[in-house]
């Protein structure tokens, strides 16, 4: 209900100021002081100690020596001179923290800076100055080598070059007439063509 002699409020009331917007969560690290405060270190983990797998090839070659040849005297030497593999220095069993140098740096490092005195002189500006010069030069001498490699053809050029045939004239013939076989049935010798004209 609004209260007497004033308009009906529209909004709500601002919580007091010990009240904390958002999720709280209850930690037990400290918080940012204790972070600021000390480090918390990763504690190395111990490298672990495993038991390497026996080594047979040695132990058959010491009892060959040593004169057994039975499976039974073979397991009695085993028994009596269990010989392991030698475990390797950069084993991945062995979990401990890696060597690193004390003055090691992480990340990338930063480039040299620039010199001042080269900036004032405008050092970097010739250096660029010097480069298009010389790349225009090579572009000049490599369009010149192109254009004079490249001759345009033209039909006129091909036509003077290689002209066409000269067309063999012939006499004007009918049509009809061209690839017919005559109908006088002529041998070969001239007496049989003589009388096949005069029938």
């Amino acid at each position: 209900q609004a209260e007497l002699g004033r308009p009906r409020r529209c909004g709500y009331a601002l919580p007091g100021h010990d009240f904390s917007y958002g999720l709280y969560i209850h930690g037990t690290d400290g918080g940012v002081p204790e972070a600021i405060g000390h480090w918390h270190a990763m504690k190395p983990r111990p490298a672990l100690q495993r038991k390497m797998p026996r080594d047979y090839i040695t132990m058959n070659c010491s009892a060959l020596r040593a004169g057994y040849a039975t499976a039974h005297e073979f397991n009695l030497f085993y028994k009596a001179k269990d010989i392991r593999q030698k475990a390797d220095e950069e084993s991945r069993f062995k979990r401990g923290p890696p060597k690193v140098p004390a003055d090691m740096t992480y990340g990338i490092v930063s480039r040299p800076p620039t010199p001042f005195f080269d900036l004032l002189q405008h050092k970097y500006k010739e250096l660029w100055m010097e480069q298009q010069r010389a790349t225009t030069v090579i572009q000049r001498e490599e369009k010149k080598k192109v254009i004079t490699q490249i001759s345009y053809e033209t039909r006129t050029t091909l036509l003077r070059k290689h002209p066409l045939p000269a067309k063999e004239e012939s006499f004007w013939h009918l049509p009809r007439l061209d690839k017919v076989r005559s109908s006088s049935k002529c041998g070969d010798t001239l007496s049989s063509c003589s009388h096949a004209l005069f029938i």
